[in-house]
């Protein structure tokens, strides 16, 4: 049997595979000339492809790796020297690609077998079956039948089927979530734990030349001082024992602050591996619960189950929604949002320092923590008035853990309400936000608690100006209802100032003078 691993497949004790059987690897390059990705995200895939390749040959078993322009050329140079060869394959989570690498296997006289992708925690299966449940009353969370998908019913019905963070029937601790007591920001003097570093070996250092050599156009910093990231399965497991050593104990209380000069706080920075296949979900849940039940550990509840509710819970969740949603998610837009992302995501250049800062740590490490994302990065965008498939375009090219699975419903549904999937709401903010979560608006030029005028800050007209805007399909819409009691007691010559403010501030971000 010959079983094809993607470059998102690369835990072998995850795939179909046996020691006796033929292992295909495509390292295709042509994709990359269609998007402008980050050279840092180019390096890690086809360097860990690379050294997955390395590993399993000195484990023994018989690979055949194949450098292409496409996958369709990868094959007909694999199926040229194994004429009508069957293979088995994944199921890729990016909608309708499993179905398009049959098609390429079959046209070319071979054969392709779909299975069960096991690098998640959950079924489609087990998913469909707790849809059903719901629509049929039987949910013990709440639920009422018909409505959209929620993250935290999901979630507490993960938990009960695993077992995990459970005692005796009951959440741990006897809360589902600790929500708010992972709120703070640091104190001053505050210095986040030291990230795992990895010394770029022989062979990522020959990917890196071969990246900026031939994709010498593209987004983000292509020197490899600033690439951190685990490229084998051994680095994986080192940077997860870290992050449950060093970095577990401070997570949760500041997993939603942004500090200045800080890129990566005490966040775990495992989605890459996790998504690449390098480290598999359970592990990390299993390591991560462990470290609480041990006495030897500072595994502080809150932490822990903050942690495990974005592996267990979110990362699931997003993924069975999309699922559900594909191929209408690719292209929703109840918005009608059309404009083009500001010159800043582009540049980095912008007075903003929340922007700034933001979009610097995309560009330098091709990461953002998950509040950089939501709040800064697809909020500004959101009342901006961005067109939410550029934005998910700039998130996919643009991130180092980022796949079309991954990107869409986070930026799409929740960063850019172009559906309601997954929220009953924008998640749209003013200023209050990000100068309650950081300390940004401290060294900012701009006024956080300035609406018009000279230097008030972007995000307070424009906000105000997105909820006007979309009165007609927001107001009404759950949790809106205060905000637009605001909006109603706000006169004419108010809204006047605020639409010119508001005006100003998308013609600075067309023109790169934000």
């Amino acid at each position: 049997m010959t079983v094809w691993l993607l470059g998102d497949q690369l835990y072998p004790d995850a795939a179909p595979l046996q020691h006796d059987d033929h292992v295909l690897m495509i390292e295709a390059h042509g994709f990359a000339e269609r998007v402008p990705y980050h050279p840092q995200k180019l390096t890690l895939v086809f360097s860990a492809m690379r050294h997955c390749r390395d590993d399993l040959r000195a484990d023994g078993y018989d690979v055949t790796y194949v450098e292409a322009e496409t996958f369709g050329d990868g094959l007909d140079e694999y199926l040229a020297a194994n004429p009508g060869d069957s293979l088995v394959l994944q199921r890729p989570p990016t909608h309708g690609a499993g179905e398009e690498l049959r098609r390429l296997v079959e046209e070319r006289g071979g054969d392709c077998t779909l299975v069960e992708n096991d690098l998640f925690l959950t079924t489609p299966a087990e998913w469909d079956e707790w849809v059903e449940g719901r629509a049929s009353g039987g949910s013990g969370d709440g639920d009422a039948a018909g409505d959209t998908f929620r993250q935290e019913h999901w979630y507490r019905h993960v938990r009960r089927e695993t077992g995990v963070l459970m005692e005796d029937g009951e959440p741990a601790g006897g809360e589902w979530n600790y929500d708010d007591e992972n709120r703070e920001t640091p104190p001053d003097g505050w210095s986040p734990p030291p990230i795992p570093e990895f010394e770029p070996d022989e062979l990522t250092r020959e990917v890196h030349e071969f990246v900026t050599e031939r994709y010498d156009d593209h987004w983000g910093s292509a020197d490899l001082a600033d690439f951190v990231w685990p490229v084998t399965r051994g680095q994986a497991l080192h940077a997860l024992e870290q992050f449950v050593e060093v970095r577990l104990p401070a997570f949760g209380p500041y997993q939603d602050a942004m500090v200045e000069g800080e890129w990566a706080l005490s966040h775990s920075l495992l989605s890459p591996a996790i998504n690449l296949g390098l480290l598999h979900p359970r592990e990390v849940v299993d390591a991560v619960e462990e470290a609480y039940h041990d006495d030897g550990h500072d595994a502080p509840l809150n932490s822990v189950e903050g942690f495990l509710r974005q592996v267990l819970g979110w990362r699931e969740f997003v993924r069975h929604v999309y699922r559900e949603s594909m191929p209408g998610m690719a292209e929703a837009n109840q918005l009608d949002q059309t404009r083009d992302l500001p010159e800043a995501y582009w540049t980095g250049e912008t007075d903003m320092t929340c922007l700034s800062e933001a979009v610097g740590h995309v560009r330098e490490h091709g990461y953002a923590h998950h509040i950089e994302r939501l709040m800064v990065l697809a909020n500004f965008a959101l009342i901006y008035g961005a067109d939410p498939h550029e934005l998910n375009r700039w998130f996919h090219l643009g991130f180092v853990d980022a796949f079309h699975w991954v990107t869409t419903p986070n930026v799409v549904g929740m960063g850019s309400f172009a559906t309601d999937a997954l929220s009953s709401k924008p998640y749209a903010s003013s200023a209050n936000y990000v100068n309650r979560m950081s300390d940004y608006c401290s060294s900012c030029p701009y006024h956080h608690t300035k609406t018009t005028g000279e230097n008030a800050c972007p995000f307070n007209a424009l906000y105000w100006d997105f909820l006007k805007d979309n009165e007609e399909v927001l107001r009404g819409t759950g949790r809106m209802g205060l905000m637009y009691s605001h909006v109603d007691d706000r006169g004419d010559e108010e809204w006047a100032a605020i639409e010119e403010r508001a005006a100003e501030i998308r013609e600075m971000g067309e023109n790169g003078t934000l």
